[in-house]
């Protein structure tokens, strides 16, 4: 039967409210930490002095003392003897099943978290998310949760924001703290605008996107000519294979002609040898012949 908060004696709504604001404190993951493996406790027993490790962990510590006849606790330094028989505690199990699986549901999507070639955020601890957003005056990168308080602090309201870019001491002027925004062309090299008006004073300067973007035009200029380089030499080496294949062909049909030119010559040869034979036999058995008649 449902229970209606209105029809129970005072004290006992007090006593559920109390308890349904003690259930939706939140835990501290380390207090479900293994001290030994530092991760979240499994099969998780809690031995006399009260601290918790995974059945696995605290075993194995043990295992090690067997030779002595004194355990220990890894935290406190607490010996007993003998060795305490190990429980599993079920309470702790399910709460730490529960922290997973509130962690789980809790967790950011994968594509959130920095991999090769992003940016990670310089405030997250442990796992690391993609920056979204760097500031030139903090001179740090931030992912979307700790960017927060550069949008709704005025403490922040003046720093500057850029999209999220790795080594960020390497785009500041050293001389000046700025940002490197202009490309000095008769030095060859990025500056601030502070040094326009100094050391790089009528140097042909332009902007750094200016002159970023200029390179990248000359880069797929010259990307496309050495692509149609490419294409003719792969054009060249298509006929040059063909004219091989062609000459090997033509070599491969001349030697079956000159092998069937010699065969039928030797073999005309091979008749007209015969035929030579016969002819002197001829006249050999005719000249016998007259020879007798003679007689």
């Amino acid at each position: 039967m449902k229970l209606n908060s209105v029809c129970l004696p005072l004290h006992l709504s007090q006593c559920l409210s109390s308890k349904m604001a003690a259930a939706s404190i939140s835990v501290d993951q380390d207090q479900f930490t293994c001290s030994v493996c530092l991760d979240l406790l499994k099969d998780p027993v809690t031995i006399p002095c009260g601290h918790s490790y995974c059945m696995g962990c605290i075993k194995g510590s043990w295992d090690q003392d067997d030779h002595t006849g004194v355990y220990s606790c890894p935290q406190c330094r607490q010996t007993f003897t003998p060795r305490p028989v190990l429980g599993r505690n079920t309470i702790l199990a399910d709460m730490v099943e529960k922290l997973k699986k509130t962690e789980l549901q809790a967790a950011p999507p994968a594509h959130c978290y920095a991999g090769p070639g992003d940016v990670a955020c310089d405030v997250c601890t442990g796992r690391k998310r993609k920056a979204v957003k760097s500031c030139l005056v903090c001179l740090a990168s931030y992912c979307e949760t700790h960017l927060q308080p550069h949008y709704e602090s005025p403490a922040f309201k003046k720093h500057k924001l850029v999209q999220a870019t790795g080594n960020l001491q390497e785009k500041i002027c050293s001389d000046h703290g700025k940002l490197l925004e202009v490309y000095c062309r008769s030095d060859q090299q990025c500056v601030c605008y502070l040094c326009t008006m100094d050391e790089h004073r009528g140097h042909d300067t332009v902007s750094a996107a200016a002159e970023r973007t200029e390179k990248q035009n000359q880069l797929k200029a010259t990307q496309r000519k050495f692509q149609q380089r490419i294409q003719e030499r792969e054009k060249e080496l298509q006929d040059l294979r063909q004219a091989v294949q062609s000459l090997t062909r033509s070599a491969q049909a001349a030697v079956e002609d000159s092998e069937r030119i010699f065969t039928e010559l030797i073999c005309s040869i091979e008749r007209r040898r015969s035929e030579v034979k016969e002819l002197i036999r001829d006249q050999e058995k005719a000249a016998k012949w007259w020879k007798r008649r003679g007689e």
